[in-house]
């Protein structure tokens, strides 16, 4: 990676610098930033590791110069390990207590409890809140078996007093977390906003241990600056806000490299092709602000209130699988490259080179001759081994953390493959071993586009699977590429074609040579290998397709150059039917006003004064803060709206406080 030549000691102490840390699922990456000017002066990639994640960020950070490090003020990291974490289902156990209704639909958590409450879409109460001792009860049963409680009441957006009454009764048992539904959501939908409430309970302890993490990190090395965090719609909060509201930061990562890849390339308008280990992400940004969802961010299924920027996501990265069953498979699982886990395992070589032939007829993702398993460590083995059945103990203890075979394991258990394919699918699930096998970073590595680790691994898997194939391996890493870099073109095109079916973007792109996308925007890729990419992505689509200096850390870059954003939204509404008399909503609570102009005034003031606390809390004053203000009516009674929205946004830079 390109260095910035050594700046004399005496300009560096004088130097306000920021610290951008970005910790993936594959890479943790870190920048130094000039805050005077926004230019990269220094930066640095290593491996996540995780559960330890202090190593790789300690890693990371140490390939920074550490005069640099002195003259931190400012740092802010991005992650996807909440992404991840929710795609997996890996949540922590949360409990839901859900007042005035039931979900029969399917949720994330085997801890809810439905009481009588809740109000009318006025905020009336529709029937008190009488069963705190139920709440007690389950409350007491479950609090060592969860590690945080979610609330949601039926419209507690419209009045919250039941929420905050259950919250009240948690806090007086437990110290655990406990959030409430209207304090991540002021919009309508019981069920989307209970998700959202559990999901962030879920959540808490990851980017506790991340955030923590950081903050150890950063006291080690002794760096005394500010601490923010990347939220999914591109903004930063403080480090204390997002540890409450975790839910927020899920796609903290893609936001982060879209504003990377703005800055990096001095465009207000762009498109983003983010190509990283487990994923690739493809947003936009216009007039300097990321494009955010019109609808909450969906992840693994789920649809949340979360506000976060419009993404397409593929289950395609540097790290997913390359398997065959009669033809090559690509993804959607990762898998550590044969490249990466031979530079740690040279053992790995010589199984390689005396692999045994596998039948296409029982190949599988699981059943490879190119893929091995290791455990992930015996500590965890130990901690959690009352999970796991009897067979499943017996295949975990045939597995070490030096890489087995399929025929390893086979020999081990005097078992054939197919009896403990599923066994191992669930270890893996359940994060016992972890799998290692042929990916696209190999392909790179045999043809000498991207040259990390050990390429010998890499040839040898190649060599392998092309035998199936009845092609040379290099054939097969060409065929292989080309496929990565149709799927960039295909999502990307997706993206930009707004509702037309992907299976009627890839006829065309699969069609006659005669035609050719063109792509109006700029587009930036932001990743470690998409120089690779470049050229096969260039012939089938037209486009003014760049590559950043930095690119490779585009991520850490954006979490440093994100705004302070603040939304505030306020409903009026009339009491009833005929009636003058105006109620309020907001996050605040609800209010009663004898007259229409009385509510529209009290409103304004409640969004002005809540934007200008919020921003004095960063150092902000609304001299220094863009503000803005919408009304917007719906129908009318008479000469009193149907329903009145005010609607404020302020963004400013935190960077100007330093």
């Amino acid at each position: 990676m390109a260095k910035t030549p050594h700046l004399p000691q005496n300009r560096v102490i004088m130097m306000k610098l920021g610290l951008g840390i970005d910790t993936g699922g594959t890479y943790t990456d870190t920048v130094i930033m000039d805050l005077a000017d926004g230019s990269i002066i220094d930066s640095n990639k290593s491996l996540t590791t995780y559960p330890d994640l202090i190593r790789g960020i300690r890693n990371s950070i140490d390939g920074l110069k550490a005069e640099y490090l002195e003259c931190v003020k400012f740092t802010s990291v991005s992650t996807t390990l909440a992404t991840n974490t929710t795609l997996e289902g890996k949540g922590y156990p949360a409990g839901l207590i859900l007042i005035g209704y039931n979900i029969p639909r399917k949720l994330p958590t085997d801890y809810v409890l439905s009481i009588d409450g809740g109000h009318d879409a006025n905020g009336n109460e529709v029937e008190p809140l009488s069963k705190l001792e139920i709440v007690r009860e389950f409350v007491i049963k479950n609090q060592y078996k969860v590690s945080s409680f979610a609330i949601s009441s039926y419209f507690g957006v419209r009045n919250p007093e039941h929420e905050l009454r259950i919250k009240e009764t948690i806090q007086s048992l437990t110290n655990l977390p406990v959030v409430c539904g209207h304090e991540l959501s002021m919009n309508l939908g019981a069920y989307e906003r209970a998700l959202t409430a559990l999901l962030n309970a879920q959540l808490i302890p990851v980017i506790d241990q991340f955030i923590r993490s950081v903050q150890s990190v950063m006291e080690d090395k002794g760096i005394n600056s500010i601490l923010m965090m990347m939220k999914c719609d591109g903004s930063l909060v403080r480090i204390e806000e997002a540890l409450k509201k975790p839910v927020e930061s899920i796609f903290s990562g893609p936001a982060a490299s879209l504003l990377g890849a703005a800055h990096l390339t001095d465009l207000k308008d762009c498109l983003t092709i983010d190509v990283g280990g487990t994923s690739t992400d493809i947003s936009m940004i216009r007039k300097g602000m990321p494009e955010i969802s019109s609808s909450g961010a969906v992840v693994g299924g789920w649809e949340t209130m979360v506000k976060a920027i419009k993404m397409d996501t593929s289950a395609m990265g540097g790290d997913s699988h390359v398997w065959l069953q009669e033809k090559m498979y690509l993804g959607p699982n990762r898998v550590i490259p044969l490249c990466l886990c031979a530079s740690e395992f040279p053992s790995i070589i010589s199984k390689l080179q005396n692999v045994e032939n596998i039948s296409t007829r029982i190949m599988s993702d699981i059943i490879q001759p190119t893929t091995f398993f290791m455990s992930n460590g015996i500590e965890s083995h130990c901690l959690h081994a009352s999970e796991l059945e009897g067979e499943e103990m017996e295949i975990l203890d045939a597995i070490t953390e030096e890489p087995s075979s399929i025929s390893d394991i086979a020999s081990k258990t005097n078992r054939h493959p197919l009896m403990f394919e599923g066994i191992l699918r669930k270890l893996i699930q359940k994060r016992y071993i972890k799998q290692v096998g042929f990916t696209p970073t190999d392909a790179l590595h045999v043809l000498g586009d991207y040259q990390q680790w050990e390429s010998y691994a890499s040839l040898l898997g190649a060599t392998i699977l092309s035998r199936y194939l009845s092609i040379t391996d290099f054939e097969f890493c060409t065929k292989l590429k080309k496929e990565v870099s149709r799927n960039l073109a295909l999502h990307l095109i997706s993206y930009c074609a707004g509702k037309m079916q992907k299976t009627d973007v890839e006829k065309i792109l699969d069609g006659s040579e005669l035609t050719k996308f063109m792509i109006i925007p700029p587009v930036v890729m932001v990743g470690a290998p998409v120089t690779a990419y470049l050229k096969d992505l260039q012939g089938l689509i037209e486009a003014d397709i760049r590559v950043p200096k930095y690119h490779e850390v585009g991520n850490a870059v954006g979490a440093l150059v994100g705004n302070v954003v603040y939304r505030e939204e306020i409903l009026i509404r009339p009491a009833g039917p005929g009636s003058l008399q105006c109620l309020l909503f907001s996050d605040k609570g609800r209010y009663t006003f004898d007259d229409y102009q009385e509510a529209l005034e009290k409103g304004n003031a409640l969004v002005g004064s809540s934007i200008s606390e919020y921003m004095a809390g960063y150092g902000l004053s609304m001299d220094n803060v863009r503000f803005e203000l919408e009304q917007n009516d719906i129908g009318s009674i008479g000469a009193i709206p149907i329903e009145t929205k005010i609607m404020g946004i302020a963004v400013g830079s935190p960077r100007r406080s330093i």
